[in-house]
């Protein structure tokens, strides 16, 4: 799908909320350990007005770019890779935090051995079926919580956040973890995503609240 079928109301409101400076009293007495952010029971739901369908018949992963081998997963194959359970927080960048989260998938390690990443690979950017991109330095996928995520609580990953598959990676906003996620290229270069080439901060640390350049 195209970008220009994103809802041009929603990107304009995640940009004025990404560029809010105040931080409310709930947020600073919220006994969290991300800064600026407040707690949520439940899981709000953020997109750009466009939810891709998932087909296990037709959907793929491609993994290219910098990898001495290339590969192009079907789901089943996908399933088939080692699978490991974690749990960590969630944070997103419009000041929301889901705690204690439990994912289930493919470490971004367990990616790597596969297609053994080139030494001049330094980052990956992500491809999503709706079209969205976004670029991560490839050190930040190598903590052991860093993965792709096919399970939540227990559950299959539901389509509206994300599902089949989306990428974790708990130390950055989740706008850095694509939703519906079939492409991972490995790169030499920098290539800013959709939220990156709109003012949000390329990095996107959580504990140094780097949301919006």
């Amino acid at each position: 799908m195209a970008n220009e079928k994103y809802n041009e109301n929603l990107i304009q409101a995640k940009i004025r909320q990404a560029q809010t400076k105040k931080v409310s009293a709930a947020s600073r007495s919220a006994k969290i350990s991300a800064p600026g952010q407040t707690v949520t029971s439940g899981w709000p739901i953020l997109d750009l007005g466009v939810r891709p369908k998932f087909d296990q018949s037709t959907w793929t992963l491609a993994v290219d770019g910098e990898v001495e081998n290339p590969i192009i997963f079907s789901w089943a194959e996908f399933l088939k890779l080692p699978q490991t359970a974690i749990t960590a927080d969630f944070h997103c960048v419009t000041r929301w935090s889901r705690l204690n989260n439990h994912w289930e998938g493919v470490t971004f390690k367990a990616l790597f051995e596969r297609v053994s990443p080139k030494p001049e690979a330094g980052f990956v950017i992500f491809g999503a079926s709706d079209g969205y991109t976004t670029n991560v330095p490839m050190e930040d996928l190598l903590p052991d919580n860093c993965l792709l995520a096919s399970k939540h609580d227990g559950e299959a990953l539901p389509e509206e956040h994300g599902g089949p598959l989306r990428v974790i990676i708990p130390h950055l906003y989740g706008w850095k973890g694509a939703k519906w996620v079939n492409k991972i290229t490995f790169s030499k270069n920098d290539a800013p995503g959709f939220w990156e080439v709109r003012g949000y901060h390329n990095h996107g640390i959580v504990e140094e609240e780097e949301r919006y350049s």
